[in-house]
Formats: structure tokens, C-alpha cells, sequence
């Protein structure tokens, strides 16, 4: 995919790895990295996002435009995550003359993503390489739940560091003072938010708000997610303690 980005793409194309660590055939987890990711990247930049367990079926091809920036992948529900906000594009690649001319089935990012995105940084319009259907695949998580009692949210994403993120937004949490709430996660409970992960010691679970904005669960220089035995899609409950 590399070589094809810089034998097609212009000559000052920089190419960045945001992740090769996704799960494989993890959609959301590949959605979730990419929606944290592109807040930190310019206008215009053309985001390759491949994680395709459908490669060679019928399965869309598309180019997204969001939050001023490109994004090329297959459409799976990859683009789940920016579908929840306003002015979200798509095209739907139908062009083949922009791929390249043997295509694999199996390789779809070599053969006609990679090219796809070597032509939208050298400006080429969408629309000459796609059809206008901004109809994506989208897949939703359940929300959280917020009552009088307490919070009911899951554990949304697991990052390479085994930390439990959590769908639970930080902005229902921080106004929170120690002892006013108790957070189940496994066989774990938590009494108190942290700053950092060094706030506790090492080996110990700590509760904080992560950069996502959202609630997170780690150990301090382990991973929560395999010790306390907590998968992705866990049930993770805030409970409130009145007075």
C-alpha cells in the first residue's frame, strides 16, 4: 500500500501511521482509533483506513468527507463513528480506470484504496472516481444509561495498553466528589477519579476521564483488560451513594 502511495501520490506526500494494531476484522475498534485520531490532523488530510473482513464481496468501496479532511475505506460500518455528526459525504467508488489494473480480491487496500488516495492528494475530485451516496453502513453501540441511582455503560474500546474505555461520557462524572459513588467493572470496584495512572501504585486499578473525554478503567503499568478479566462489551455500572 506503501509503495503504491508514493510511486502514485504526489512528491511531497508524507505517509503516517496512525495504527497497526487494531484487532483483526475489529470494526468499531478501528472506527473508535480513527475518530480519536483525525482531531489532530490538517485540512485536507486523506485518512487509508483498511480493516476489511469483507474484502471481495459486495461490499462498497467509498470515499468519505468529514470534519474537512478525506477518508477512503471499505464501507462496512469503518465510518460509523462520524456518521453521528452533521456533514458527513460519501462517494461510491465505480470508476475502475483510478484503481490499479489487476485487482486482487483479496487486497483490496493495494489495489484500490491505495490508489484512490493517491489520486484525492493530488486533488482529483471525487466525483470523477465515485457516486455521490452518503447512505453509509453504520453501526451503533447501545448508549448509556443515566438515572437518579447511578450510570450503566459498557466497555466500549480496549487500547493497546489494556486500558477500559468506557462509553460513558467524563462530563456525567467529574462534578462527582470521592464517596459519592462506587464504579463495578468485573469484580472490581473503584470509589474515587484519578488525574493520571500514577495517582495510584503500580499494579492498582484506577478510575479517571481519558482523552476521548469518556470514563476509563486502568492498572497502573498493566493491563486491566486481561487482569480483571474484563472484555470488550462488559458491562461497566457507576452506582450513586445518596446520604
Amino acid at each position: 500500500m506503501k509503495g503504491v502511495l508514493l510511486s502514485m501520490g504526489p512528491s511531497d506526500l508524507q505517509l503516517i501511521d496512525i495504527s497497526h494494531t487494531i484487532p483483526a476484522n475489529d470494526i468499531m475498534a478501528a472506527s473508535w482509533t480513527v475518530r480519536e485520531a483525525i482531531r489532530t490532523f490538517p485540512v485536507d488530510t486523506v485518512h487509508l483506513v483498511v480493516v476489511d473482513p469483507g474484502v471481495g464481496t459486495d461490499r462498497d468501496a467509498v470515499i468519505v468527507r468529514w470534519n474537512q479532511q478525506w477518508f477512503v475505506g471499505p464501507d462496512n460500518g469503518l465510518f460509523s463513528l462520524m456518521t453521528e455528526h452533521e456533514g458527513v459525504e460519501a462517494w461510491r467508488l465505480d470508476q475502475p480506470s483510478f484503481w490499479l489494473e489487476d485487482v486482487s480480491t483479496t487486497f483490496h487496500g493495494r489495489d484500490v484504496f491505495a490508489p484512490v488516495a493517491a489520486h484525492l492528494a493530488h486533488g482529483v475530485n471525487p466525483e470523477a472516481m465515485g457516486k455521490p451516496d452518503h447512505a453509509l453502513l453504520t453501526w451503533r453501540w447501545v448508549e448509556p444509561v443515566l438515572d437518579p441511582d447511578g450510570i450503566r455503560g459498557w466497555v466500549a474500546h480496549i487500547d493497546r495498553f489494556g486500558n477500559l474505555i468506557s462509553n460513558i461520557p467524563g462530563a456525567w462524572m467529574v462534578d462527582r466528589p470521592r464517596g459519592s459513588f462506587k464504579i463495578y467493572v468485573g469484580n472490581t470496584i473503584i470509589d474515587a477519579l484519578h488525574s493520571t495512572f500514577g495517582s495510584v501504585e503500580a499494579g492498582d486499578e484506577v478510575a479517571y476521564i481519558g482523552s476521548s473525554g469518556m470514563l476509563e478503567v486502568a492498572i497502573n503499568q498493566g493491563h486491566a483488560g486481561e487482569l480483571l478479566g474484563v472484555p470488550k462489551g462488559s458491562q461497566l455500572t457507576v452506582v450513586f451513594q445518596h446520604a
